[in-house]
């Protein structure tokens, strides 16, 4: 709805998410010579979910949490391998280095039920064609002394990493300022209408004129298919993380468990970053997420017990951010019935996703083919087909 005594922007493209996804679609755009507006309800750093993993190998939460979903997260293994591929592309692109370190993950185990769960895992990853291997205890403790004793194997994927997410996001926020993008910060979408083959964004502050949108808005995108009667079924599942305070470098790689939620990586600052899926809470009547005291406990103690040495640490810093859940798989493109709305949600582990999957719908904006990209991801999927999602309150 148009509001006569407000300000109204008009431009090419209005992305809404300034998340890690929506943040790379507006910069790639506007490399293309269009007028490119972002438009976030926080301070254009989307979900702050992220702790700054790069997963492949399926995360053993999913198998607990989110068992329906696993055949999609199988099927996509690959997407995920090139993800990584992605995310060096744009380092290079941004000529900026944000601590992008593709040193391998592990996924350790501390009984013979956990290594035989990592087994079967590893024989389905082998066959989608990652590079991953299972290491006794003797192989562990050799290259990785700082791991508890408790640890009884693990399976190695060669294809996982980390970075550091707040230097990424910095970046790319200031390249696409650079680049041309207005950003828009604290605004949240109150509308949104197709009105004389263009489309009109309201805002709590003023309202937006474009020849197409691209929603990337994680969690808040279904909210915002449903002013245009689109059905896209997003979760918001409330997460927290934890940073210790700094120490000399002895984490070289990606840590996760096979059975409990935990992920743990050293970035070159010296802090390490925890985090791996345990929840927190959302404010009722509001956006804000507050930290729960068991999930904080549970998510130190677990830590502490697959790394002894980081018992000694402070605890520099802990916060919340919400992880969208789809259906296991990202939904990217157009709908039909719906010319120039492009959806850009990622799939799990949506950081790890997000330049890809940026790729992708810009290419489909510029009517481009990406050999990564099919039907399964189109949203059109959803207009038949509403699966059941759970996350763990």
């Amino acid at each position: 709805m148009m509001n006569s005594n407000r300000k109204s922007i008009e431009c090419d493209y209005v992305v809404i998410g300034g998340g890690i996804v929506g943040g790379c679609i507006a910069y790639y755009l506007s490399r293309n010579n269009k007028e490119v507006i972002c438009i976030d309800s926080g301070e254009f750093s989307g979900s702050n979910s992220n702790a700054g993993s790069i997963h492949v190998q399926l995360q053993s939460r999913n198998f607990r949490l989110n068992p329906h979903l696993i055949d999609n997260l199988l099927e996509n293994l690959p997407f995920y391998k090139e993800a990584v591929n992605a995310w060096d592309r744009l380092r290079l692109m941004l000529d900026v280095d944000f601590d992008l370190r593709v040193n391998g993950g592990l996924m350790v185990a501390d009984n013979e039920e956990q290594m035989e769960f990592l087994y079967k895992k590893c024989q389905k990853e082998k066959a989608a064609g990652l590079d991953v291997e299972i290491m006794d205890s003797n192989k562990i403790k050799k290259i990785y002394p700082f791991l508890s004793n408790k640890v009884v194997g693990a399976e190695f994927c060669a294809h996982e990493g980390k970075l550091n997410p707040l230097v990424a996001n910095k970046s790319l926020q200031e390249a696409s300022i650079r680049s041309g993008v207005k950003i828009m910060k604290c605004e949240t979408v109150s509308h949104i209408e197709l009105r004389n083959n263009e489309y009109l964004i309201n805002t709590n502050l003023r309202d937006y004129i474009c020849e197409k949108v691209i929603i990337a808005a994680g969690s808040g995108s279904g909210k915002l298919a449903n002013f245009l009667n689109i059905n896209i079924p997003t979760i918001a599942e409330p997460l927290h993380m934890n940073v210790t305070e700094k120490v000399s470098m002895f984490i070289p790689i990606l840590i996760q468990h096979a059975e409990r939620s935990i992920t743990l990586k050293q970035i070159s600052s010296g802090n390490i970053i925890i985090g791996g899926g345990w929840p927190a809470r959302i404010e009722e009547g509001t956006n804000k997420l507050q930290i729960k005291k068991e999930s904080l406990l549970g998510n130190l103690t677990t830590a502490v017990n697959l790394v002894p040495s980081i018992g000694k640490l402070r605890l520099y810093r802990t916060w919340g951010g919400i992880n969208p859940i789809t259906d296991g798989n990202s939904v990217l493109g157009e709908i039909n019935g719906h010319r120039n709305v492009f959806f850009a949600i990622p799939g799990d582990a949506g950081y790890t996703l997000g330049p890809l999957c940026a790729e992708i719908v810009v290419d489909l904006i510029n009517s481009k083919s990406n050999k990564f990209y099919s039907n399964k991801l189109s949203p059109g999927r959803f207009l038949n087909n509403h699966k059941k999602m759970t996350i763990e309150n």
